[in-house]
């Protein structure tokens, strides 16, 4: 699993772009709008971590559906071959990981985070 501390979320639309510490991964499946390559800064746009268009759609972020998106996330990343990438990016240093959502509490970079570190 990965070190404590190695792994950290930020929104690629704040103000810093999410921060600079460390290697920038993008979550998301889709671009997120209005963000040029250059602004976002990324060392990897690892879009087959992102959960599946299916249940990115069903989610559309709506607090209420979280644990079940979560309890469903969980279940397609343990099949992901994407995370043995992003495991071996953890063990290199430190990673930020990168989502588009308004909601810093529900989101893939959240679960994803969790995933890594359990």
């Amino acid at each position: 699993m990965a070190k404590a501390g190695s792994i950290r979320i930020g929104r690629i639309y704040d103000e810093d772009g999410g921060g600079k510490g460390g290697m920038r991964v993008l979550t998301d499946r889709l671009w997120p709008r209005g963000i040029t390559k250059e602004r976002a800064a990324l060392d990897l746009w690892l879009k087959e971590i992102a959960p599946s268009t299916e249940l990115r759609q069903w989610f559309h972020h709506e607090p209420e559906h979280w644990e079940e998106f979560r309890r469903r996330y969980l279940l397609e990343l343990k099949d992901n071959p994407a995370v043995a990438e992003l495991r071996a990016l953890v063990a290199k240093g430190p990673v930020l990981l990168l989502y588009g959502a308004r909601d810093a509490e529900h989101n893939q970079a959240v679960v994803l985070k969790e995933y890594l570190e359990g």
